[in-house]
């Protein structure tokens, strides 16, 4: 059960993606330029998800334990270090020269979208690359 409502969600949130063109790393890009061609539409997008996630997070926080599964898995560290500063450094400069950002590509690949081929693997690379680093880094720290 728990694997079908992860899925139906996926396609929910892809379609979402498809719909308000977050899957299309031009009208992406348009967003991002402020001072050429803006395209502020995408701000309406976030604007909107940020008022779902508000009351979503109100809602499901407000519960014991989730409707599906056994705990909640939210995050105990409160500090910000170097990762918390590079890796959303990274992830912006990535989405602004590119366009896409993990979850949009996986919608384009849908689609066909230019680009969304040379992007992912790109993308594989750099997760994978990051958790090597990561691996490495608690390795040394308990050697």
């Amino acid at each position: 059960m728990s694997f079908l409502v992860n899925l139906a969600l996926g396609f929910l949130f892809g379609a979402g993606l498809v719909i308000s063109g977050m899957a299309d790393p031009a009208k992406v890009l348009n967003f991002l330029d402020l001072f050429g061609t803006w395209d502020p539409s995408l701000a309406f997008v976030m604007g909107g998800a940020v008022i779902v996630a508000f009351v979503g997070y109100r809602l499901v926080l407000a519960r014991d334990k989730p409707i599906i599964g056994g705990t909640f898995h939210l995050p105990t560290r409160n500090d910000i270090d170097a990762r918390v500063i590079a890796g959303p450094a990274i992830f912006g400069i990535g989405w602004g020269l590119g366009g896409f950002c993990p979850g949009p590509a996986l919608s384009a690949l849908g689609l066909g979208a230019p680009g969304t081929l040379a992007f992912l693997p790109a993308m594989i690379l750099g997760m994978w690359g990051a958790r090597l680093l990561a691996d490495n880094r608690v390795q040394a720290r308990t050697a």
